[in-house]
């Protein structure tokens, strides 16, 4: 298996790769969704939601809280979830920024 070489990266370049890579698979796109369009949900509302089995939804919900996107909090037996708008707002402006500072050219084959 290849060695990563995140350290030649800037911390930036690193932070908004592991968001992209959270961000990139369906059921994890129709997780923030769900919780976009709902403000906060309880993991069982996903279940419901997606048709997914628990375990798949809390393997997703894992990797979207440890990207940071999501954060969740215990509530009884339940924990609920939902979008960390201080890491959203970070995390859009980076991609606003990145896909802002391309321009158009058309010297390209």
């Amino acid at each position: 298996m290849g060695i990563t070489k995140s350290e030649i990266f800037t911390g930036k370049q690193n932070k908004m790769a592991t968001m992209l890579k959270a961000l990139a698979h369906p059921a994890r796109i129709a997780i923030v969704e769900y919780l976009i369009n709902s403000k906060s949900c309880i993991c069982g509302d996903l279940v419901e939601e997606l048709g997914l089995a628990q375990a798949t939804i809390s393997q997703h919900l894992k990797e979207l809280k440890a990207s940071g996107i999501i954060k969740g909090s215990v509530d009884g037996a339940s924990i609920c979830y939902c979008i960390d708008e201080k890491v959203w707002k970070q995390f859009k402006d980076q991609m606003q920024k990145f896909f802002v500072s391309y321009e158009v050219k058309n010297n390209c084959c």
